[in-house]
């Protein structure tokens, strides 16, 4: 099949992108790296009548870390996440997520913002930015605002970002001290959407968890956030019944359906058992001091 007829347009600075969406409004899309919505154009579940393609606007491509935060641009690649030597040592989950994106053909071209804008449940980066408490920027011809990653995905597809607004940055914590963290995914073959996955993020001081961060995929109606698992990790060492006591509570943080990929019991028990993996990777990593 192929997409209804559109419109297209490739502003080139992200002033000219933001007048095209104050114009058109919901009658836009935004396409970056394309590799979820041109699917959805060519089976028609998506039909706008005016195509913004934003990769021409290179001021939405970066990656640094200044001033206590990292800040990842949202044309940022998924490969470029996956090769990032300085993601690698210091924020593990998000270069373990990176290299388990899809296959090399979409991490070639997909974008890290592209991929939260879609909001899937399934998704990788949503769990992993719950898990770093990360925030991200949007931005419209009227101003900017700032939300947190637990308060921007609300239901399938569906998240706080506006039709006339921009992900224009997201903000990560910078990783100070200690600290660990490991993406742990089971799809039913490689380049799969996930069946379940388990993100997490720790800081360690004296042995003992200073903050943690646990953000589960494909498990709910939306990347959710294990609130309770992270509140029975704060100031605690970390050790096996610790451990055994936050997968527990992760696993009841999820939301699961039963499908042909598992049953809800079946998705539970995954949780756990990654939840448990995840801790013990991330504290030998914080342990190594990477």
């Amino acid at each position: 099949m192929l997409p209804a007829p559109f419109e297209y347009s490739a502003p080139e600075t992200m002033d000219e992108a933001l007048d095209l969406l104050d114009a058109l409004g919901d009658e836009s899309k935004v396409l970056a790296g394309g590799q979820s919505l041109i699917p959805l154009l060519k089976l028609r579940f998506a039909s706008p009548a005016h195509l913004v393609d934003v990769n021409r606007v290179a001021e939405l491509d970066f990656l640094d870390e200044h001033d206590g935060v990292l800040r990842i641009g949202p044309l940022f690649r998924h490969k470029a996440a996956e090769r990032s030597g300085m993601l690698a040592s210091k924020y593990a989950v998000i270069a373990e997520a990176a290299r388990q994106v899809a296959d090399p053909i979409v991490r070639n071209r997909g974008t890290v913002g592209g991929s939260l804008a879609h909001a899937d449940p399934a998704g990788d980066w949503g769990s992993v930015m719950l898990a770093l408490d990360a925030e991200f920027v949007l931005r419209s011809k009227r101003g900017s605002r700032t939300i947190r990653a637990r308060d921007f995905f609300s239901g399938p597809f569906s998240s706080a970002l506006k039709s006339n607004e921009l992900l224009v940055e997201i903000r990560v914590p910078a990783a100070d001290g200690r600290k660990g963290g490991s993406y742990l995914k089971l799809e039913r073959k490689v380049g799969d959407f996930a069946t379940v996955a388990v993100a997490v993020h720790l800081q360690m001081d004296d042995g003992k968890v200073k903050s943690a961060g646990i953000g589960l995929t494909a498990v709910g109606p939306q990347n959710l956030k294990a609130d309770r698992a992270e509140a029975a990790l704060k100031g605690r060492a970390l050790d096996d019944a610790t451990i055994k006591e936050a997968a527990a509570l992760a696993a009841a943080a999820a939301e699961p359906k039963a499908d042909n990929r598992g049953s809800v019991d079946y998705k539970r028990n995954v949780v756990r058992v990654f939840t448990e993996r995840g801790l013990r990777r991330a504290r030998e990593r914080a342990q190594g001091g990477a």
